[in-house]
């Protein structure tokens, strides 16, 4: 399937401003999980986009800067580790969708998110499993999304150096639980998903 075929049928059916949102981060250890929405206009195609998980971490970065430049609008948020501790990991993911939605400078009429949840955002939505390898605007938004928050994971990294966030960035890798075993849990991990660490 085109990745521009959703776009090209919402422009088909009268829609004028289609966003994608995605988020990133809902399966780390620690750090804020991180939402992005973007509209890209009409007729335009930006080579290289897809899904983030599938690009190289200097191909999302050069995407990045082309899809800032080159979107009608797009938005980036976040819910933080507390938010995701309190109202657990989906809801804190929707929240975050929903300020990213919230945050464009160009009022959407229809968004395309990625998964088979609906964040609430009080305009028309449709959701799409894998969309951020089936639609180009939400693979925008996957990349956007991503790509911050490994930025945000980096400058952790500084704060916190002994958990090597930069390497990992917050997932449960091998490292992550030799350090968080060496080092116990930061301000900046997620309590609700180390219960049985911490027990």
């Amino acid at each position: 399937m085109d990745l521009y075929q959703y776009e090209l049928i919402a422009y088909d059916q009268g829609f004028s401003a289609v966003c994608g949102i995605d988020e990133a981060g809902r399966g780390p250890l620690a750090g804020d999980v991180y939402a992005a929405a973007v509209i890209l206009p009409r007729g335009v195609e930006i080579a290289g986009v897809n899904d983030s998980k599938k690009l190289t971490e200097k191909k999302r970065e050069a995407l990045f800067d082309e899809i800032t430049a080159r979107a009608a609008a797009y938005s980036i948020a976040a819910a933080s580790v507390a938010e995701i501790d309190e109202m657990n990991i989906l809801r804190a993911a929707m929240l975050a969708m929903r300020r990213a939605a919230e945050g464009l400078s160009v009022k959407p009429d229809l968004a395309l998110v990625d998964g088979n949840c609906d964040p609430g955002l009080g305009f028309a939505t449709q959701t799409i499993i894998g969309g951020d390898g089936r639609s180009a605007s939400i693979a925008a938004a996957s990349i956007l999304a991503k790509v911050a928050r490994d930025r945000y994971m980096k400058e952790l990294d500084q704060k916190y150096p002994e958990y090597r966030f930069a390497q990992h960035k917050g997932y449960g890798t091998r490292l992550h639980y030799e350090m968080l075993e060496r080092y116990g849990p930061s301000p900046v991990h997620r309590r609700t998903f180390l219960k049985k660490l911490l027990k």
